[in-house]
């Protein structure tokens, strides 16, 4: 299984996208089709990349995609402010025959994205695709904001695991279920979510809490207790009252635990000084014989801590990461959007739609979008290229920054690939959705390419993207058109 098995139902938006459907079907358009994008305006955690996330989930999403008797039992007791039903009857008998014919586009999970990047394109009858707008921005925000702090989060850690903690401070169970499962495409080498571990197949940890310690009349008994319940699971949480005592009792334990033909695992620290602590632990592991125990690291870490905690020279083998991975702190959410791009009317052209703004961020970028990723000689990122399909790109690619409108060429028969891959077409499902350990090595691929300097904690370094030359003149053009339609009017 590869997804978080989420209550989800047609009714998994907010009213507004319904309210809109209903203004469509009684303005005689849901003939009409519309392309709309997920994308986002910002990197999370001051870094400069995302990973991409969420699609496993969002095609759970669409396969399901219906509304029941029940939610159409549901919409009929709404009202407007006058008491009246809010949807009329012909309305809810439309919603109630209505099946996904969209074409849906994605970037595959574990590929490295950047801002106004599309990650996802829907392609469809108007209705359909607005009445998907707040489930597909509610997976993908989520997933790509946590696999990208997990990424960094290994990072950080550099070869050494990452376990991830965060279930009981995560924004619901099934946050819990996202979070987990983002985190390992991410890069963490585990979770102790047992629900994660057995729905997604991820590696699960864990041992025991400090009340374990405290219910026993002293620390050393509720090590020999736990021994004797779990001999092959024995990493001890060092830290209840003494940790440096706490290291000494779990050294006898451990000696115990041999003479009896098993092995202690490691010890655990979840305060204070983690560097001294734990140099000051492998010394005594080292010196009692448990050359092979790992010392795990925890306690509210994230990945400037861990940086800080290796340049100390801490001795921790393995880091436990709770709160401010599952919860994506400090960011919190990532600030994706869904746009419309064009519409067509039956029979008709496609016609460009932009959203003007006064932040030159928020204004969108009109059409039908593709990203063409150009890699050099070695197999490395180069350039990213977001494009309109019905264009393509001209070669040599000039490549605009919508910041700065900064220009780079990239040179004719550059290698390159198309990023977003189909995965409906006509509301049937034509992607073989990888397995999650094949999202994961893909991301690892992804890192290898990328260039070090965008992977940095500390002043990473841009990544080259914009929008293709001919895009970008498109989107000034429609810009400045908007500009004096809106002064006549």
């Amino acid at each position: 299984m590869q997804s978080p098995a989420q209550n989800f139902s047609a009714l998994t938006t907010d009213l507004y996208e319904v309210t809109m459907a209903c203004g469509y079907f009684k303005a005689g358009v849901t003939d009409h089709d519309a392309v709309f994008h997920v994308t986002f305006r910002r990197n999370p955690f001051g870094g400069q990349f995302a990973v991409a996330c969420g699609l496993a989930t969002a095609i759970d999403f669409l396969r399901s995609f219906r509304f029941t008797d029940t939610e159409i039992d549901y919409l009929t007791l709404q009202r407007g402010n006058d008491g009246k039903p809010l949807f009329d009857s012909r309305f809810l008998d439309y919603l109630r025959g209505l099946q996904l014919t969209c074409d849906v586009d994605a970037i595959p999970e574990g590929t490295l994205v950047f801002p106004d990047e599309p990650l996802i394109r829907v392609v469809g009858p108007i209705v359909q695709c607005q009445l998907l707008e707040t489930a597909l921005l509610n997976i993908f925000n989520f997933q790509t904001l946590i696999a990208a702090k997990a990424a960094r989060l290994c990072l950080a850690a550099e070869q050494d695991p990452v376990i991830e903690f965060g279930l009981r401070r995560s924004q619901g169970v099934d946050g819990g279920l996202s979070a987990a499962r983002a985190a390992y495409i991410g890069g963490c080498a585990g979770t102790s979510n047992l629900q994660a571990g057995q729905r997604f197949g991820i590696p699960v940890s864990g041992t025991q809490a400090h009340s374990w310690i405290m219910f026993f009349e002293n620390e050393r008994e509720a090590f020999q207790v736990y021994a004797k319940a779990m001999p092959n699971n024995c990493i001890f949480l060092v830290d209840t009252y003494d940790s440096i005592e706490g290291i000494r009792h779990a050294i006898e334990i451990g000696s115990e635990l041999r003479r009896q033909g098993h092995e202690l695992i490691g010890v655990r620290l979840d305060s204070g000084d983690g560097a001294a602590l734990s140099i000051k632990a492998r010394r005594m592991l080292d010196e009692a014989g448990f050359m092979n125990a790992k010392i795990v690291g925890s306690g509210n870490l994230d990945e400037f801590m861990i940086t800080d905690l290796k340049r100390r020279g801490a001795r921790i083998d393995v880091w436990g990461v709770g709160t401010k991975l599952s919860t994506g702190q400090p960011d919190g959410a990532l600030d994706g959007i869904y746009k419309l791009g064009a519409i067509r009317p039956p029979g008709g052209d496609w016609q460009y739609r932009i959203k003007l703004s006064e932040e030159s961020a928020k204004t969108s970028i009109p059409g039908s979008l593709q990203v063409r990723r150009f890699y050099q000689p070695d197999g490395r990122f180069l350039a990213d290229a977001i494009y309109e399909t019905a264009h393509g790109i001209l070669e040599p690619c000039e490549v605009v920054d919508t910041q700065t409108a900064d220009k780079t060429t990239i040179p004719a028969d550059t290698p390159y690939s198309d990023l977003l891959v189909p995965i409906f077409r006509s509301g049937q499902l034509v992607y073989e959705t990888p397995d999650i350990e094949t999202s994961r090595d893909h991301l690892r691929k992804q890192l290898s390419c990328a260039p070090p300097e965008i992977l940095q904690l500390n002043d990473p370094q841009p990544y080259n993207v914009g929008i293709e030359r001919s895009l970008y003149e498109l989107r000034s053009t429609l810009m400045a058109h908007a500009k004096q339609q809106a002064k006549r009017n």
